[in-house]
């Protein structure tokens, strides 16, 4: 599998460090609010990465942070008259049932900042004895002039380079860039004991202590969106290779961006949304469907045309698989069509050809859809022409491919013993060709938004 390495600029194969084994680490949620459809792209995206790796065999081991405690955390906090960890705890929750929804697959490790102050503060004190770092007024910063290969991942000289966000320019520091590995306690915010006196830690050290305490390094692959790339993965390989000497990743993957209807999704344009809003009106497995459809490097357009598009695509995907599902249940026993294994077999190499290309999602759903028109011609013949076998072979391969994707057709909870009664019934006014009943019948369950579609193999039906 060939990956983009944004560190490069280039893509090159995956070779993990220890034959068969994957250690990919991924920046989660600040956890004060609802994750929206920009956060959901990356948490998307790598799961998806994860569940291909697993897929080709891999062991994965994955982790994805939780930063419960931040400036916005603090400010939530306030606002709503509870503490900066009941938000956490409250938007942790939140964070999982989404996660749930899109189909994604929790992490094998998911640290929270507050559960690793004493690695932190490890890491930090290594920087200061080595020179990196230095202690100001009870806040610690770490010198980006003192790493000479700063601005390597964003191919920026360090002159050029202006200090990131969420650094605040300050008289306690000796630099600009200088950025805050741990800052003093101020009056009402959560705080730990330090060697610097109370606070809380900075930002982007969470990651390198967490890295290192959880995986090594270096570790196979770090990820994120593209915003991150600058400054702060920049500065999580500053402080992470400062501190041990050693490559932190070696491979850098970077989602692109979303726009709303060709716009920057932002608060101020009014064009910012939730997830869990949008799963309201179009459901979760709509949203995942979008954020796969497109390569994961480029950019994509939010709206509600493409929404509706990715609606119609999934519809497609599942009749096709109701269709096959439906057909086994009528089909008679036989012998496995070679042809038809080829076909299959054809469309999953496909598949796996865009995937172990840089993760093309696009790609590997188009494999997909040929599957779909493959099964579709196969199944809607006038007569029935595949047995058994052919039929469960064409719906494994399919089920496999959806399955991988996250975006398979779940099996419906609900009791069709009345429905499939209501069928027969109707079934045997036909062969009297009391044709008034059978009709009857079939508006009796339109009404119930139950509709019939009787085909060679009989009749089949679907919700709407």
């Amino acid at each position: 599998m060939k990956l983009f390495n944004t560190m490069t600029g280039e893509k090159a194969e995956l070779v993990p460090i220890e034959e068969g084994h994957v250690r990919m680490y991924a920046c989660g949620p600040t956890v004060y609010n609802f994750f929206h459809i920009g956060n959901a792209r990356c948490f998307v995206v790598f799961d998806m990465l994860r569940r291909y790796l697993e897929y080709r065999g891999y062991k994965v081991t994955f982790a994805q942070n939780f930063t419960d405690v931040d400036d916005k955390i603090i400010k939530k906090a306030n606002e709503e008259g509870i503490t900066s960890a009941e938000v956490a705890e409250k938007y942790i929750k939140e964070y999982f049932t989404d996660a749930e929804g899109l189909g994604i697959k929790k992490a094998t490790i998911h640290p929270k900042a507050t559960e690793n102050i004493d690695s932190i503060i490890d890491i930090v004190s290594v920087l200061i004895e080595k020179g990196f770092a230095y202690e100001s007024c009870g806040d610690v910063y770490f010198q980006p002039k003192k790493f000479k290969d700063y601005g390597k991942l964003s191919h920026m000289p360090i002159d050029e380079l202006e200090a990131g966000a969420r650094i605040d320019v300050s008289d306690q520091k000796r630099d600009p860039l200088d950025f805050a590995l741990w800052k003093a306690a101020k009056p009402g915010e959560p705080a730990w004991d330090s060697p610097w006196g109370k606070g809380r830690p900075g930002w982007h050290i969470e990651c390198s202590a967490m890295v290192r305490k959880y995986l090594g390094q270096p570790i196979d692959i770090h990820c994120g969106g593209k915003d991150l790339a600058f400054p702060h993965h920049e500065n999580e390989i500053a402080q992470s290779e400062a501190a041990c000497g050693c490559t932190f990743a070696n491979f850098w993957l970077h989602n692109g961006f979303i726009s709303v209807d060709n716009e920057k999704m932002s608060k101020s344009l009014g064009n910012f949304f939730t997830v869990r809003d949008v799963a309201e009106k179009y459901g979760y497995d709509v949203i995942r469907y979008f954020l796969l459809s497109a390569h994961y490097r480029k950019p994509v357009n939010y709206s509600a045309e493409v929404l509706e598009a990715s609606l119609s695509a999934l519809d497609r995907i599942h009749n096709c698989e109701e269709s096959l599902s439906f057909y086994i249940k009528n089909a008679e026993s036989g012998t496995l069509d070679e042809s038809v294994k080829k076909t299959a077999d054809e469309r999953r190499a496909q598949f796996i050809t865009a995937m172990d290309d840089d993760l093309n999602t696009a790609d590997g759903i188009a494999a997909v859809f040929e599957l779909v028109k493959d099964c579709n011609l196969l199944v809607n013949g006038k007569t029935p022409i595949m047995s058994l076998e052919s039929a469960e072979y064409l719906y494994g391969v399919l089920r496999e491919l959806t399955t991988l994707l996250g975006i398979e057709k779940k099996e419906s909870a609900d009791d069709d013993s009345e429905i499939l009664a209501k069928i027969a019934e109707r079934a045997e006014a036909k062969k009297a060709k009391n044709y008034a009943l059978a009709d009857s019948i079939r508006k009796e369950l339109a009404d119930k938004g139950i509709i019939l579609e009787d085909t060679p193999a009989g009749t089949k039906y679907k919700r709407v």
